[in-house]
């Protein structure tokens, strides 16, 4: 018996509700073997980030290279990436051992809008790192960014999506939580045909949603690793992340914006 593996590059969040904690929990619910190479180490709990110091980049480097010379993952979860140094380094070591699935989460645009990374790092991850991901989930503001126009409506959902699109990934995930949509609807388009899938959830009053983006773009990449398609992944992560929102969503964790709930029994979504 063995697991599939899944490595996440990602930075830590010492209060545990995203980044790399949030990929090991999201990973290890759903099944897979979760390993890692941290970008950055993040002072931070329910109230907000107090410090952040990046890793060397030779050192992310070599996380990676010993993951992959010894646990060979299927699939790569990349979130937060720091720096332009450390975003050369990922592509370099992703190009040299090609896995076979990579989801992107761009991490470059906060919730409010700020950028959380420098231009010439965001210019570096679209034109280096995008060609190689098998998917990128950038939220609305940073497709916005991406694509270079407002996205107000499905029109201009599409057209960002088909610009992201000719960055050379063969699917963009859109998500909804910016949105004034309702149902919370994720737009996943393909490279090929520009073919659309909704995934629709439910708005959870809650506070509880520190990781919400780390946790989705994680689950995705574990049900790429568990085999299936990218439309099957896409929507068993949706319900995964929906599913651990209404799980977390009475407790209390920390007097800010706690985490959902990951370990929720996911085992019962394969089913579907």
């Amino acid at each position: 018996m063995k697991y599939p593996t899944v490595l996440s590059i990602a930075g830590s969040d010492s209060g545990g509700g995203a980044g790399i904690q949030a990929d090991i929990k999201t990973m290890s619910a759903i099944g897979v073997f979760a390993t890692t190479a941290i970008t950055a180490i993040t002072a931070q709990n329910t109230l907000g980030v107090t410090g952040i110091q990046g890793i060397d980049p030779e050192i992310v480097g070599k996380q990676i290279d010993a993951v992959f010379s010894d646990l060979k993952p299927v699939a790569v979860k990349i979130g937060m990436l720091f720096s332009k140094e450390i975003i050369q380094t990922v592509t370099d070591r992703l190009r040299f051992y090609a896995p076979q699935h990579i989801v992107l989460d761009p991490v470059m645009i906060s919730t409010s809008g700020s950028k959380l990374i420098s231009d010439d790092a965001i210019e570096t991850l679209c034109r280096d790192l995008m060609p190689l991901a098998s998917v990128v989930t950038p939220n609305r503001f940073e497709a916005q960014h991406i694509a270079g126009i407002s996205i107000l409506d499905h029109a201009s959902t599409v057209e960002a999506a088909r610009r992201i699109l000719k960055s050379g990934c063969r699917y963009v995930l859109i998500k909804g939580g910016h949105f004034s949509d309702a149902a919370m609807t994720d737009h996943l388009f393909a490279a090929d045909t520009l073919e659309e899938h909704c995934y629709n959830g439910r708005f959870i009053d809650t506070r509880n949603t520190h990781g919400t983006g780390c946790t989705l773009s994680s689950a995705i990449a574990s049900y790429l690793a568990l085999g299936h398609p990218m439309t099957e992944a896409v929507g068993l992560a949706k319900q995964y992340l929906q599913s651990g929102l209404e799980a977390g969503a009475d407790v209390r964790t920390g007097e800010g914006h706690g985490p959902l709930n990951h370990f929720f029994n996911p085992q019962k979504l394969r089913k579907i």
